[in-house]
């Protein structure tokens, strides 16, 4: 229901310029933004997973246009809702998952699925168009693969070993990064493989199996990507073929995109992160994991700290009694081994500079089973509800939450009837703003009226003087210039010597980067600092 109302919270560009907008132009013509992953001289994106989403949904909205089922089927809000749907029919992958894992680990299973249907994060973030979104569903599957042994661990499907080779490699492609979330669950399989399988002939041939799945599976997204990023034709791979063997071969590798790689490069230049912004080391451990999941975080650092207090004790006092200590990731010490899973990839992850919440996400599958185990979580119920509610209203509708109904405002303004024949022409800036997602304005690439421009965080110098620049050009009648900033620099627009008309306003949007100040939110003028506005130039001026 909150998926198709629609949430109005933007919570970061990737959400749109890491799927959504690439398809809207590469499968419904439409003019967008094409973010620097996407380039063909140096892709960081597999292109799989985008068109396997939001891809699929926009092929499936064209199609209905076109067999005229649906006549308007391709407008702002399908456009927006359409693959958030598809994200949140999969997000149930998280409960199957509860489901299949609960018993496994021990843990209660109506706590553990209560715990990850009240997350804001599920219901905010596992509904968006994030590779994070899928990176976290992925490590779910893995984890359900890697548990599908007996209860007692005793032996481990045989189908387990394809599937974990086909789900670690698509997530390698999707997010590099999955590989600190698979490690552990793979170290995990890997010993109840060679625990349960008295032949070493068997347990080659599980690791074989693994091994060539993943081999497969990234070649089908090596193919895919080449295809994608070089436009090779079926013409040019004729030509290639006129050489021989090893020219063939030579030409083929020569065009072969591995994304993964591209990604890797990239980020672990420190320059580049920096360029994202850089963080303290200690971000995902002390502001993230609190800020996503709020005193679960907090519970698993304590009872992480007693565990390893354990351990510790335990090896220096008694390892001379039990000749060495059991390993962590024997099954009958699950709640060790579920915190192995959510802290390892949490510090694997923390030795990058540039951290955001969103990567942390995929943690809430290990966090919620380790919680819902001895009644961890049952005594701070209050605080867990209130937590997830003030967490669902600022991150799914507070935060950039102007935006969104902008340009569906934006959309219909555009697309309404014009008085002549003469077509109009727009200018659309937007300033202090997150990136504004081109495609939701629904403009084809042949219709060259309306021109976007971006000033992100410009200082009050550079936007008035873009301003009056636009003002200088502004002569002809049918041209019509739109200025779109939050309230809180409203202020600035007024110093810039130009006058506007059909003021409009959207409510609520709070600018993190341009925070609302204490006093103007305790005096009367407290709703336009918690808005957008939609400011129109007047011709005259």
């Amino acid at each position: 229901g909150w998926c198709l109302f629609p949430q109005s919270g933007y919570l970061h560009p990737d959400e749109f310029f890491q799927a959504p907008e690439v398809m809207a132009g590469d499968i419904l013509n439409l003019q967008v933004y094409y973010p620097w992953e996407f380039l063909s001289s140096f892709p960081c994106r597999t292109v799989v997973f985008p068109l396997m989403t939001s891809g699929v949904t926009y092929w499936a909205i064209k199609s209905l246009q076109q067999l005229d089922i649906c006549s308007s089927c391709i407008n702002s809000y399908t456009l927006l809702v359409s693959p958030r749907l598809l994200f949140t029919i999969f997000s149930f992958i998280l409960d199957y998952s509860v489901y299949r894992l609960a018993p496994f680990w021990q843990a209660d299973l109506w706590k553990a699925l209560v715990l990850l249907a009240g997350s804001y994060v599920t219901l905010v973030f596992y509904t968006r168009t994030f590779t994070n979104t899928l990176e976290g569903l992925l490590f779910a599957l893995l984890m359900v693969l890697v548990s599908s042994g007996k209860s007692k661990g005793s032996s481990v499907e045989p189908t387990s070993s394809p599937l974990i080779g086909v789900i670690t490699t698509a997530g390698f492609f999707n997010r590099p990064t999955f590989l600190a979330f698979a490690l552990m669950p793979l170290l995990y399989w890997a010993g109840l493989i060679v625990e349960s399988q008295k032949s070493i002939k068997t347990v080659i041939n599980h690791f074989l199996k693994l091994i060539l799945c993943a081999c497969f599976t990234a070649i089908v997204f090596i193919t895919a990507d080449t295809f994608y990023f070089t436009s090779m034709s079926l013409d040019n791979l004729y030509s290639i073929n006129k050489g021989s063997l090893f020219d063939v071969i030579a030409q083929l590798l020569e065009k072969m995109v591995v994304t993964p790689f591209n990604f890797l490069s990239y980020n672990l230049n420190p320059h580049n992160l920096a360029l994202h912004g850089s963080h303290p080391r200690f971000t995902h451990f002390t502001v993230n994991g609190v800020m996503l999941f709020g005193i679960l975080h907090i519970l698993a650092i304590c009872a992480g700290f007693k565990i390893l207090k354990k351990y510790v004790h335990q090896f220096i006092w008694v390892r001379s009694c039990y000749h060495g200590l059991p390993g962590p990731l024997v099954h009958s010490e699950g709640n060790p081994t579920l915190l192995l899973f959510y802290f390892f990839p949490l510090a694997f992850l923390s030795l990058f500079s540039h951290q955001e919440p969103r990567f942390l996400i995929p943690l809430i599958l290990p966090l919620v089973l380790f919680s819902a185990s001895q009644n961890r979580a049952v005594k701070w119920k209050h605080l867990i509800v209130i937590f997830n509610l003030l967490g669902a209203f600022l991150f799914g509708c507070l935060h950039q939450g102007g935006l969104i109904p902008c340009l569906f405002h934006l959309e219909q303004l555009i697309h309404s009837p014009a008085p002549s024949d003469h077509p109009r022409h727009y200018t659309l800036l937007f300033a202090h703003t997150y990136m504004p997602p081109r495609f939701l304005l629904n403009i084809k690439k042949t219709d060259m009226h309306v021109e976007v421009i971006d000033m992100a965080g410009s200082g009050e110098e550079t936007l008035c003087h873009t301003i009056e620049q636009q003002a200088s050009n502004f002569t002809c009648s049918d041209s019509h210039i739109f200025v779109i900033i939050p309230g809180t620099v409203r202020g600035t627009i007024t110093k810039c010597g130009v006058s506007f008309k059909n003021e409009t306003f959207i409510f609520p949007h709070l600018s993190m980067e341009d925070p609302p100040q204490m006093p103007s939110l305790s005096s009367g003028n407290w709703r336009s600092q918690l808005g957008l506005y939609i400011l129109q130039l007047h011709r005259d001026q």
